[in-house]
């Protein structure tokens, strides 16, 4: 499915709900549609030891958390390698291999790290088609959802909703098979044997962290951290919502939606 704008969208939804799968979905149905996580950016920039993810690193050692400016540093300066976001005023939204470089040595000079502000004024943001993606990771709160308005404007917000039963259901049903990952479920995606791996035969164990007190303890969290989160966007015009008791519930509706503002026909 070809898009005729920019789709810039964030998938909100509580820990077991399904928001990978949908990405995955949403990531091949719509070719132009790429995946930004603020995860993967921050592991890049300590491993390649950028200005950044050397102060990051230092963060992390010291046991405190990764500043929320720093992180939306991260994301600004990846959306403007890739020329999806430009100083304001600047005429072609096209990246050059001189602008990228301009942007590389921005990104590696530490005032870019240390300076408080990361923007002097709003950048003007590419509405081509090729700049469409999902942000994984980031925001999680309403506050960091403010900062990023300064950045980027979002166009789409997602909220899924599955009822909370159903995903402890799906938890208590979970086994996974250790030395590899693969998962299992007793209500989906049963092991051909009870109990043991498809492909090794070798026994499925649950996680140590998939008890009932710990998820209902997450849930919560999400709760009281989303419901703020999501009055933001919702203010904005840009929330939608969908609920279904599975992924598969799902995907049809939010194919639907996703169409019917930002689709401009079948690929040729």
């Amino acid at each position: 499915m070809r898009l005729r704008k920019a789709a810039r969208i964030i998938l909100v939804g509580a820990p077991g709900v399904g928001k990978g799968t949908q990405a995955e979905r949403l990531l091949q149905r719509f070719p132009q549609l790429s995946a930004i996580s603020s995860g993967d950016l921050l592991r890049d920039n300590v491993k390649n030891q950028t200005a950044l993810g050397i102060k990051a690193e230092s963060t992390m050692k010291s046991g405190a958390l990764v500043p929320d400016a720093m992180i939306l540093r991260l994301i600004l300066h990846e959306l403007k390698t890739r020329g999806w976001v430009k100083p304001s005023g600047t005429q072609s939204m096209s990246l050059s291999s001189a602008a990228a470089s301009a942007a590389q040595q921005d990104f590696d000079n530490d005032m870019y790290v240390e300076q408080p502000s990361l923007a002097q004024s709003s950048p003007q943001t590419s509405d081509d088609p090729s700049a469409s993606f999902i942000l994984d990771g980031f925001p999680r709160t309403a506050s960091q959802a403010s900062q990023l308005d300064s950045l980027i404007p979002i166009n789409l917000v997602v909220s899924l909703k599955t009822p909370f039963s159903i995903i402890l259901e799906r938890i208590a049903g979970r086994y996974v098979h250790a030395p590899s990952g693969r998962v299992y479920n007793t209500t989906f995606n049963a092991p051909r044997v009870p109990g043991k791996d498809d492909v090794t035969g070798e026994p499925l164990v649950k996680r140590d962290d998939d008890d009932e007190a710990t998820w209902q303890a997450r849930l919560k969290k999400f709760e009281e951290t989303s419901e703020p989160l999501l009055e933001h966007y919702a203010k904005k015009g840009v929330l939608w919502e969908v609920q279904g008791n599975s992924s598969d519930e799902i995907t049809p509706a939010l194919f639907g939606e996703f169409e019917r503002r930002f689709g401009g026909g079948e690929l040729s």
